[in-house]
This record gives C-alpha cells, sequence and structure tokens, in this order.
C-alpha cells in the first residue's frame, strides 16, 4: 500500500554547463490536430494524449538529444528527496516551451473557447491556462534506472513567452511526451483511499513512443513513481502547465 507522507519530493536537478538553448529540431511531422484527443484516464488528476508526436519525430528527438551533456542523478539524494537514478538535462528556454504549447495542438487541446467551458478547464488546469513552463527537462532511464515513489511540486514562476508579458504564475500540471518504448519504465500512480474505496488499484500507463501525459501536481497531485526499465531505454520531454 502507498505511504500516505508526503514527505519524498522530486530532486533538484544538478547544474548544467551549457547556459544556452540547444538548436532543438523542428517540431515536424506533427499528427493533425483533428486525429488527436485529450483523453480521460483518471477524473481531475490523468490525460493521455496518444501520438501527440509521431513515430518519425521521437525518432528525430531521440538522436538530437543523445548529443546533449546529460548528467546522472546523484545516487543518494537528500533527506526527504525521492531516489531516482536516471540521466537528465535542463535548460531554461521559453522559446521552445512555447513552441511545445502553440505550435502543437497542446493549447487547442487544453484551451476551449466556450465561456461555460473555460470555467470548466479553469477548474480542470487550476486557472486560466497561459502556456508552458520554460523549464525544459529531458530525461533518459536506460536498463536498471527508475524514479522511486514521489510528489510532484507546484513551483510559483515569472512567465515570459514570446506572446505574452512577464506576469506571476504557477505550475499546477506535469507534462510528460514519452519519446520512445520501453519494457517497465510505467509510471505508476497510486490514487488515495476514499470511504467508498479504502483501498484504489494503482493506475499504471506504460510509456508509449509519441505519448504524452498530463497529471495534476501540487497539493492535489497523487504519489506516482517510475518503475525500473527492464529493457530498452525510456527518453521522456518533460515541462509543466503554467497557469495565471
Amino acid at each position: 500500500m502507498a505511504p500516505k507522507s508526503k514527505s519524498k519530493k522530486e530532486q533538484p536537478p544538478p547544474s548544467q554547463s551549457t547556459p544556452n538553448p540547444p538548436n532543438w529540431p523542428p517540431l515536424r511531422p506533427l499528427t493533425p490536430s483533428s486525429d488527436l484527443t485529450l483523453e480521460l484516464l483518471l477524473p481531475n488528476q490523468i490525460y493521455l494524449i496518444p501520438n501527440f508526436f509521431t513515430a518519425n519525430l521521437c525518432k528525430t528527438y531521440v538522436s538530437f538529444l543523445s548529443s546533449l551533456p546529460l548528467t546522472t542523478t546523484p545516487g543518494k539524494p537528500k533527506k526527504g528527496e525521492a531516489v531516482r537514478v536516471n540521466d537528465r538535462f535542463q535548460i531554461q528556454d521559453e522559446r521552445f516551451a512555447e513552441s511545445l504549447w502553440s505550435g502543437t495542438a497542446l493549447r487547442e487541446l487544453v484551451i476551449s473557447d466556450g465561456e461555460e467551458e473555460q470555467r470548466s478547464m479553469k477548474e480542470i488546469w487550476g486557472g486560466e491556462p497561459l502556456g508552458l513552463n520554460g523549464n525544459i527537462r529531458v530525461y533518459r532511464y536506460s536498463k536498471g534506472q527508475f524514479f522511486a515513489q514521489h510528489y510532484d511540486d507546484s513551483n510559483t514562476i515569472t512567465f515570459s513567452s514570446p506572446s505574452h508579458p512577464s506576469q506571476s504564475a504557477r505550475t499546477t500540471w506535469t507534462l510528460l511526451i514519452y519519446l520512445t518504448t520501453c519494457t517497465g519504465g510505467e509510471t505508476v500512480f497510486y490514487p488515495e483511499s476514499t470511504r467508498g474505496n479504502r483501498n484504489p488499484e494503482p493506475v499504471s500507463v506504460a510509456p508509449v513512443t509519441g505519448m504524452a501525459l498530463l497529471h495534476r501536481h501540487g497539493d492535489r497531485c497523487l504519489l506516482h513513481e517510475g518503475a525500473e526499465v527492464l529493457d530498452g531505454e525510456k527518453w521522456v520531454l518533460r515541462s509543466d502547465l503554467v497557469v495565471r
């Protein structure tokens, strides 16, 4: 049974030696927005977007990301931090975040036009969505690597993008884009018990090439983990949904 304590947090990222954003490959080819859906997996907690990236785009990105200076996470985290064993890269890049948000179907899938639907969206996303966090993270999990049970924090940030002036904002949902399929490596969520269900089953999401996953973080974040990769490699792009 999953522990109830929220003491295990994600480790802060290691400092990077590359101050300038990399020259990201173009985000194409993309799946037409008409062929994409925001699929509800767990109410108010988890959404999936199958085929968010095409297989060819994922292949291009894995090849490119392999050339970046990834840093291996320390094996012994500080007190209160979850154990994570993987390689990662982090960069602040508002332009790439804007490309992921507006240059794909993500913005269209998250934001609705109708007034009533917008109210509903604000309830779901925790506020008016502005875009994605410019803090871009790249994760590579090789065979035997994993991320132990933890919670993702919400962060207050100064949000800016090519289409928005700087303003105070906060992150409310984690965005994961799986670039490969592997054996193992599932993202496993542990729903909290309720009066109607004292022992809910874990919700397991296997990495599928091109699939995006959105899950709520902050005070309402579910305990979750990245299961050990048993074969192959799990490559993930990560950002966060930002709301006003």
